[in-house]
């Protein structure tokens, strides 16, 4: 398998979690201690790993990082899409520039994934792509413009593939896992322009959690989509209900949830251009304040077994009714019965 944007964060965590598997992985990103790190955790775990220092917003460098993992490991079963950059930004203060990178590296980076995976896949006629994607694939917010409009872009390139794929009858599947808030090292090397710290919009989910949901949709593909979280069904089905209402939701609110303790140093280092270099690990600096666990997500990895309970709840509570109806009868004939029998 590959998985892009693997040197933090949910890159970062999927790899272990398919590591535990076994997995042979190919590590892409462009931040080479990063992904030196990662590469000794999937060893650590039982694991193969190769590192392949590449940014996704070049083509032939992905096409190229492709065909040296099927040289190694062989041919790729699974491809998973998950580089990202951002800009935390008003979008009057944002530059051309900065929107075509954000661009790039979000939206493209996964096309560009996508083309290297089926060029292999479709000859074999099997493999599943699987897009990392986000609540905000639906519902935008304020600050975020670029990268909302990249999660956008990577839903409807989504739609149209599996749609394709569909009408070709073809045993490649792709499928897309809408993310909540996550604890990743992103608040801290994106470049920002708030006045304070950035800060995932509460509630958080630990990348782990995310590399869960990564997991089993890679291994289950046929679902369009899964959803890691309540919080992004919530406002996945939120704003196609009442998207003015959302707009003024976040119009008052978007901007304070963003943001946290302590001012933002403009002269920090940031990873749009260039990676910040170090090992970065999978979290970010929000622990205290993330969960491991989405009863979502238990939900939609477990339907089987939500779908027989609710089979034995119902088949219960129709005997239950029935017995009740019978008891109801008999009452009904032991008081007839002498009136009957004088008659």
């Amino acid at each position: 398998m590959v998985i892009t944007g693997a040197s933090a964060g949910v890159g970062r965590a999927t790899g272990r979690e398919f590591a535990k598997r076994g997995a042979r992985i190919g590590l892409i990103a462009r931040g080479k201690d990063g992904l030196e790190a990662a590469k000794r955790e999937v060893e650590e775990l039982g694991g193969e790993a190769m590192v392949l220092v590449v940014d996704v917003a070049d083509a032939r460098r992905v096409e190229e990082a492709a065909a040296l993992v099927e040289a190694s490991f062989g041919p790729i079963d699974i491809w998973v899409n998950n580089a990202m950059a951002s800009v935390f930004s008003p979008i009057k203060e944002m530059t051309a520039d900065e929107f075509k990178r954000v661009t790039e590296v979000t939206y493209l980076g996964y096309v560009y994934g996508t083309l290297a995976a089926l060029k292999r896949m479709l000859p074999r006629d099997r493999g599943t792509i699987v897009h990392v994607g986000s609540a905000l694939a639906y519902r935008s917010i304020p600050l975020q413009a670029a990268y909302c409009g990249a999660k956008h872009a990577i839903l409807g390139f989504h739609a149209s593939l599996r749609t394709e794929l569909l009408h070709d009858g073809s045993n490649v599947h792709t499928t897309m896992v809408q993310m909540p808030a996550l604890n990743t090292p992103q608040f801290g090397w994106v470049k920002s322009r708030l006045p304070h710290k950035a800060q995932p919009v509460p509630p958080i989910y630990q990348p782990e959690v995310a590399a869960r949901a990564i997991y089993y949709a890679a291994h289950h593909p046929k679902r369009r989509e899964y959803y890691a979280a309540w919080s992004a069904v919530k406002a996945i089905f939120g704003n196609k209900l009442v998207p003015s209402f959302a707009d003024h939701y976040l119009a008052r609110n978007g901007y304070e949830s963003q943001q946290h303790d302590g001012p933002e140093d403009p002269n920090r280092p940031n990873n749009l251009w260039e990676p910040v270099a170090g090992d970065h690990g999978a979290h970010g600096t929000f622990d205290s304040r993330a969960s491991y666990t989405s009863r979502e997500l238990w939900a939609e990895t477990h339907v089987p077994l939500l779908a027989a309970a609710g089979i034995g709840i119902a088949g219960a509570a129709l005997a239950l009714w029935r017995s009740s109806r019978k008891a109801d009868s008999l009452e009904g004939d032991e008081h007839s019965w002498p009136i009957r029998k004088a008659a």
